[in-house]
This record gives C-alpha cells, structure tokens and sequence, in this order.
C-alpha cells in the first residue's frame, strides 16, 4: 500500500506501524524510515494530556483548580458577546476556566468550524496559533501575556475548540511545576516510557523536508532539513511542536494500551487518568458543531474518541489523533489494536487524506 502511494509520487516517504494480537508490521519508503525522527504535529496532543495527567496523579493539579491559580495572567476573562461579534464587543466570564476545562479543550479558546469570526484573528496574527511554526511563536510567558488580551470566544465549558488548550496545557504543566515543557516531559515520560527520540528539535542533519502540496498537487518545500525544528523553540508548543519517531509514537500508545504501564510493568499513569484520556467528554450539541474536525466523534483528553461506527476503522472507544503534517495515531483498548502512519506531507484541511483513510481501512481488516 504504502509502496503505490510513493510510486505515485503523493507521499516522498511514509513509515507505518499495525500491531495486533501480539503481532507487529511495519513498512517505509522512500525518505522515511523507522528511525526517522518526523514533525508530528498535532499526534503530539495526547503527550501534553497525559503529562497534566500525571501532574492530577501526583496531586500538584486539581481537575476542578481555576488555571488562574497557576497562571494569573488569564484571571478575570472576557468573552466575545456572540460568537460573530468584534474583539471589542465583550462580556465578563462566568466563571474562571479550570484544568479539566482545558483537558477538555472547552476553555473557550481555540478554533471553532467557521474560521471567519473576528475573535479568531489575533489568536493567529498575535499568537501564532495554526500550523506549526516552532520558531515564530514567542516564549511561553510573552505568549501567555498575549493571550490575556484576546476575549475568549465562548464561556468556560461552553464548546469544544480546537488547538489552543493543548498549548496552554503544556504552559500550565511549566508553570505549576517551575520547570520548562521540555525537561517535564523528557523526566515524566519520554524517559521512563523509553523515548529517546522524541523531543521538540532533532538532530542536526536528522530531519528528512516537510512538504507541502501545491493547486496543481507538486510538493513544495515546506519546511527544509534544517528549518524550524532543527533548533530548540522559544515555544515548546504542546499542540503541535515535537519530532518523534514510529517506535517512539508506537511506544506511548501502547502505554495506553497497558492502562498506564510501561513495557517492564511500572506505571506512569493511572488507570483513572487513563480512562479520562480515552473517554469522550462532549455533548451531543459540541459533537455536532465540532464536525468539521471530529466528523462526529467525541473528544477525550488530547484526542478523539471514536462514539459512532461511520466507517470500517471507527470502533466505539477507538482514541488517538492526526498531526497537520501528515501523521496518525490510534490505540483501540478493547482490542489491543495500534495504528501509527508517519510521513511528511502537508494535510490541506481538516479532513484525513485518502492514504490515511486507506492505512486505518487495512488496519481494521478491510
């Protein structure tokens, strides 16, 4: 499969991963390979979740805590007064966001389905949000200054937006602990999980290009070998910043998978943190206005949760996410099943590409 989409010349490299009932395949081409360390994009979602996760676990977060306590910057919000209203037409917040409204990705920040509405400008414009751009996003405190100056889109808990929880998650796990994104999650998981090479640059020279396709379908240099994550970030996004690699990737799920343990047995979550990444959260309401991201499924913490069996690959329960850069990631709990995709070619929009629809379609035996 993966041979015919690179022969057709769709992807430059892709490496993918199936593991089921106690077997493991896998198969790259092209510049991929199963050590190429790749721009995961947004599969590194589920990473930041559990790392809050951890910190719940561990008693230095409360779920029901206003992030205010932590980041005193977002106290005393405004909201937008309709969700099409100007920045400047703003009410007070009803009540401070909390951690689990951030897990949730329902703090009232972030992208809704319609991308015209005044509140979203300067989300982009003065705060980088959208693809990934490690190098053009200013340092966690500066971000989170910035971020106080923007109304929120929606009341606490009131829908679920996309991306930007998943940033604030990884400045609320910093800001509570006193120590940056990046040396959290290499001491609280990368390490213990058996990471190593996962983190928010690669090596020099390591990084095979990240392309994006043109009107006419040619691929573009998006970003080159020693672009924007070939250096440490002022940023380290926890929506969308890390380089990981298919066993690396491979290695987390199937540390969900395990409710929690490593390979080795120790656990780095708990089997309540576990449930509460893999659940879905939504209402029946937020499922439908979130369709053009979700395409009806819910949202655990950090990514979806399949609800409803629309195709061969959702399973009820099914859990995991697709990065921008042309990445996937899922675990099924009930079956044992994991699917990781990796190349580096651009997705133009929400909706998976057909070589991943056509991935998760052999994963579920058809």
């Amino acid at each position: 499969m993966l041979e015919r989409w690179f022969a057709d010349g769709v992807v430059p490299g892709a490496v993918a991963l199936v593991a089921r009932e106690g077997q493991i395949e896998a198969a790259a081409v092209g510049e991929l390979d199963r050590e190429s360390p790749v721009r995961i994009a947004s599969v590194g979602k589920p990473v930041t979740a559990a790392l809050v996760l951890q910190l719940v676990d561990d008693g230095v977060l409360a779920l029901d805590d206003p992030v205010e306590r932590w980041l005193p910057e977002l106290a005393d919000r405004r909201v937008v007064r309709t969700p099409g209203a100007p920045v400047t037409d703003t009410v007070p917040a009803v009540r401070p966001f909390t951690v689990r409204d951030v897990l949730e990705s329902r703090a009232g920040y972030g992208f809704p389905a319609d991308f015209t509405l005044p509140a979203l400008a300067p989300l982009v414009a003065e705060l980088g949000q959208g693809p990934p751009q490690p190098q053009r996003v200013a340092p966690p405190d500066e971000w989170t200054a910035t971020l106080a100056g923007i109304p929120m889109l929606h009341q606490p808990g009131e829908a679920w937006l996309y991306n930007t929880c998943s940033d604030l998650q990884g400045v609320l796990a910093a800001r509570a602990t006193g120590q940056p994104l990046e040396h959290l999650l290499a001491e609280r998981l990368f390490e213990p999980l058996g990471m190593p090479d996962t983190g928010f640059h690669a090596p020099p020279g390591s990084l095979s290009p990240l392309y994006r396709p043109g009107p006419d379908g040619t691929l573009m240099v998006a970003d080159p070998p020693d672009g924007q994550w070939s250096t440490p970030p002022p940023f380290p996004s926890g929506a969308g910043g890390l380089v990981s690699t298919l066993d690396d990737v491979f290695t987390f799920l199937r540390m969900l998978r395990s409710g929690g343990r490593v390979k080795d047995g120790r656990r780095v979550l708990s089997p309540h943190a576990v449930r509460l990444m893999t659940t879905d959260h939504l209402s029946d309401r937020q499922r439908a206005d979130s369709k053009l991201f979700l395409a009806g499924q819910g949202w655990g913490y950090g990514g979806s949760v399949d609800v409803a069996r629309r195709e061969p690959w959702n399973v009820p329960g099914r859990y995991g996410w697709v990065g921008g850069t042309g990445t996937a990631a899922h675990v099924v709990r009930s079956t044992g099943l994991v699917t990781v995709l990796l190349t580096q070619r651009e997705m133009t929009d929400p909706t998976p590409p057909p070589l991943m629809r056509e991935f998760w379609r052999y994963a579920a035996g058809g």
